[in-house]
């Protein structure tokens, strides 16, 4: 057996994704070297690893077997990494975070010199929505998870990184008449919302009900951003939070509608269980950002205070 941990990483990464394409996009290589690798791979045993049926690939119990021995290895290797460096007085690990699909806008910058300065910390980050999010911390997959609505059913603590708002928006091709009475602007106005298990979707409803607002005419789309590119196309209007229609509204192709009532104002948060032992690098993310917050702030979101 003369494997290396590159083949190993390739094999594992094709069992996983049960694609040589998808694995080559991920890896961020060629489709052919992955091929080439996974050949030069399976050469090394006598009972196959894979077989194609058609043009899919299938992986035979011989192969899942190996692929978790795979893993194992990876995973020691990475350990060994992670220990060297701490040996040095680096930080090294994993720092595991959930985050709401609208909080990809805030995050990375709270983020960014942390990581330049840690270079042994492995991040990982899933931009999801809000009912997953929270499932995720509940638990205890992740680090932190960032929100825009504070959970009330989980034990947890927080820091609030910025203030979210949310306002009434349209593309600006639709004239708009001027009228801010919220009841008489959603009478003609068709309403986008975002799927069930958004943060934004909840805001909204709850915004909705507590002015006893008539809706007529609805729309739902999966993501903020194709809910902004139906606004933009001019299929209705969404209330929207600021932070994600930054480059939409300076290139005049969304406008923000004055009506009473907006903006909705709450905060992003930074959340985590209660009581949580947090591992060396969480510790040190949070001191981090407790200690740059005011001036990240100031650098990265002097836009916002614009509205």
């Amino acid at each position: 057996m003369n494997y290396t941990l590159n083949q190993l990483q390739i094999f594992l990464k094709i069992v996983q994704t049960k694609s040589v394409t998808k694995a080559s996009e991920e890896l961020h290589l060629t489709q052919p070297a992955v091929s080439i690798q996974l050949r030069n791979f399976q050469d090394q045993f006598d009972i196959p690893l894979t077989e194609v049926i058609g043009r899919k690939i299938y992986i035979t119990d011989f192969g899942h077997e190996i692929a978790e021995a795979a893993e194992n290895i990876l995973n020691q290797v990475q350990a060994i990494n992670y220990k060297t460096m701490a040996y040095k007085g680096q930080l090294a690990g994993k720092l595991k975070l959930s985050i709401v699909s609208t909080g990809k806008y805030i995050m990375p910058y709270f983020l960014a010199d942390f990581m330049k300065v840690h270079t042994g910390i492995e991040l990982q980050m899933d931009v999801t929505n809000k009912s997953k999010v929270l499932e995720s911390l509940k638990n205890n997959e992740v680090d932190f998870a960032l929100v825009s609505i504070v959970p009330t059913s989980l034990d947890i603590e927080q820091l609030d990184l910025l203030q979210n708002k949310l306002y009434l928006v349209g593309n600006t091709e639709t004239e708009y008449n001027g009228e801010k009475n919220i009841k008489k602007v959603f009478q003609d106005l068709p309403l986008i919302f975002r799927e069930n298990g958004s943060g934004t979707r909840q805001t909204m409803e709850k915004f909705i009900e507590q002015n006893d607002i008539a809706v007529l005419k609805k729309m739902e789309l999966t993501s903020n951003e194709a809910v902004k590119q139906a606004l933009i196309a001019g299929l209705g209007y969404s209330i929207m939070p600021l932070i994600g229609i930054k480059n939409e509204l300076h290139n005049n192709e969304l406008q923000i509608i004055p009506v009473e009532g907006l903006p909705i104002k709450t905060n992003w948060s930074l959340i985590w269980l209660k009581g949580k032992k947090h591992s060396p690098i969480s510790k040190a993310l949070l001191d981090y950002i407790k200690t740059e917050k005011r001036t990240i702030v100031q650098q990265k979101f002097n836009w916002y205070e614009q509205y």
